[in-house]
């Protein structure tokens, strides 16, 4: 029998379209790995712990109980691990974020010292970050032409599991279940349901029911018809090609739309692989004037700033744990353009609460809207929260839903309260800033950054 090797799942958590399980299951019996790592666990919010915990609880299941979970320093427990079945192969996807990838090169130092071998094959991004160049080699800083070379670059096709697959059971820790258990007691939103199976259902739903017009409607947070899977794609319940696969089955506009979403969220993984520091510092070396955080903050992380579109985001993200793709914009300006916050303070408050919460769309979408980060000329960029409610939620459904004191309101006027006589009747706060003469302030403010 040829010796067992192990798996180890990290952003990938499904059976589906996974090249590193392919190549370990084509080469022997698996045995399957998920390491509750202390630093990465402890540091996320309730939110994402909750969101792992259903995912993992799920994958058990589709291994018929054979995960091995266990706690503590990967470093530690994989070559320990390795050592009590006798693998001498450990097969992983590449992981290119900056914590991951150092904590990979730790590791596979542990196991080459043990005389394991450290193998990689896919990654969680349809072309793996770093692939993707300039003709000079270099890495791309604006999204066009990023993603003019990645379609270029193209992508395999899905990988197939071998019909003869077989997880190997080994002994877990129930401690690491227990903390699992926690997590989701924990959890303090109501979490979608889990795994590679739902995401997929979700998909198919999306494709036969919303795909057909995304390319217009994907900006209307009232309607909700997109397609909900980025926090699947978070942690790799479904992988990237198995949907840019299916889009190709249904071309038009709309599949070409959806696909550059996918493109955008390559891109700045990206950028990320090739400037780590990026996470918590701006991207372009602009020296902006920003204001301590006071009760404007708490205003907006709370949605209660008085401008109905950025409060029902503001709210929906403490709820659900997610925010449409619009709404994130238009929030972010808000704390950044219109207080004059850094970005990071807000981006740490979605990593907090979002459970499609990815380091690197993150970073870098605050800083698109900040205009620290890739965009060419964003600086004179700065988004009018009432009339991009007007404009992207134009019957007032959206901001209904969320702010119930502005329900008694009909039709558009649930985004300008104020001209309505009852407008603040239950207790919806008045604006906390005037929007024109903020806007003013950001563009001197930026002015003067630039020389």
């Amino acid at each position: 029998m040829a010796e067992p090797r192990l798996l180890w799942f990290r952003r990938d958590l499904r059976l589906g379209d996974h090249p590193a399980l392919a190549a370990a299951a084509a080469a022997g019996p698996v045995v399957p790995l998920f390491v509750l790592d202390p630093a990465f666990f402890d540091n996320a919010g309730a939110v994402r712990q909750g969101w792992l915990a259903a995912n993992l609880v799920a994958l058990r299941e589709a291994l018929d109980s054979r995960l091995c979970l266990r706690w503590g320093d990967p470093v530690r427990v994989v070559p320990e691990l390795a050592a009590e079945v006798g693998a001498v192969v450990v097969h992983v996807s590449t992981e290119t974020e900056p914590g991951g990838l150092a904590r990979d090169q730790r590791v596979q130092r542990a196991l080459a010292a043990a005389g394991v071998e450290w193998v990689e094959t896919g990654s969680p991004y349809a072309v793996t970050p770093g692939r993707v160049r300039t003709l000079s080699g270099s890495g791309f800083q604006v999204f066009t032409a990023f993603h003019r070379a990645w379609q270029a670059h193209g992508w395999r096709g899905p990988a197939l599991l071998p019909d003869a697959f077989t997880p190997m059971r080994a002994a877990g820790n129930p401690a690491a279940w227990g903390r699992i258990e926690a997590a989701l007691a924990a959890c303090p939103i109501a979490l979608p349901d889990a795994g590679e199976a739902a995401a997929l259902g979700r998909w198919r739903r999306f494709l036969d029911a919303d795909l057909s017009g995304y390319s217009g409607d994907r900006d209307r947070p009232d309607l909700d018809t997109t397609s909900r899977l980025s926090p699947d794609l978070k942690f790799g319940v479904v992988h990237p090609r198995t949907l840019l696969a299916d889009l190709a089955e249904r071309p038009g506009p709309d599949a070409d739309r959806y696909a550059t979403e996918l493109a955008w969220r390559e891109f700045y993984a990206d950028v990320l692989s090739r400037h780590p520091e990026s996470l918590a510092a701006d991207l372009k070396s602009i020296k902006l004037d920003y204001d301590e955080p006071s009760a404007g903050f708490e205003a907006w992380r709370l949605g209660r700033t008085g401008f109905p579109i950025v409060d029902a985001g503001m709210r929906q993200l403490l709820a659900e744990g997610w925010m449409h793709n619009r709404v994130r914009m238009i929030t972010a300006s808000f704390l950044t353009k219109d207080l004059h916050h850094w970005w990071p303070l807000g981006a740490t408050h979605f990593l907090d609460h979002l459970i499609d919460g990815d380091l690197a769309s993150n970073a870098h979408g605050w800083q698109w809207t900040a205009g620290t980060g890739t965009d060419a000329a964003p600086y004179f960029r700065v988004f009018n929260p009432t009339s991009q409610g007007l404009r992207f939620d134009p019957n007032g459904d959206y901001v209904r839903r969320w702010v119930p004191e502005l329900r008694h309101l009909r039709g558009a006027t649930a985004h300008e309260p104020s001209k309505a006589a009852d407008g603040y009747r239950h207790g919806y706060p008045r604006p906390i800033l005037d929007h024109g003469r903020e806007r003013l302030e950001a563009l001197a403010r930026y002015r003067a950054a630039r020389g």
